[in-house]
């Protein structure tokens, strides 16, 4: 089976190992981020009023898992890549690339 992705974050270790987490998206779904700076986080949603902010409450509270950085409760892959495997790859955010995955036979354990 082969799937095209989109290369959408790439982010380093929290704990400063020697490792990068690389988030795909799908084609369809991409959306490039803004480089608009929020002072808050990009996570967090601006209102002109109280009660803009209660109407859009559902919406503000399904979007607070990504607010204090849950990043990982998305449906797209994420992968940890060791920094020499990411360095060989020259990968960026943007660039299209395919994941084939195949079903190893072999006889017995």
């Amino acid at each position: 089976m082969k799937k095209d992705f989109i290369v959408a974050r790439i982010e380093a270790s929290p704990d400063g190992s020697p490792y990068v987490y690389v988030t795909f998206n799908d084609p369809k779904d991409y959306k490039p981020e803004s480089r608009t700076m929020q002072p808050f986080g990009p996570n967090t949603m601006a209102f002109s009023s109280v009660e803009e902010m209660m109407k859009n409450m559902p919406k503000v509270m399904a979007s607070l898992p990504g607010m204090m950085g849950g990043a990982g409760l998305s449906d797209s892959p994420v992968i940890k890549f060791s920094m020499r495997d990411y360095q060989d790859m020259g990968i960026k955010v943007g660039d299209k690339v395919t994941f084939e995955i195949s079903k190893v036979e072999s006889s017995g354990v």
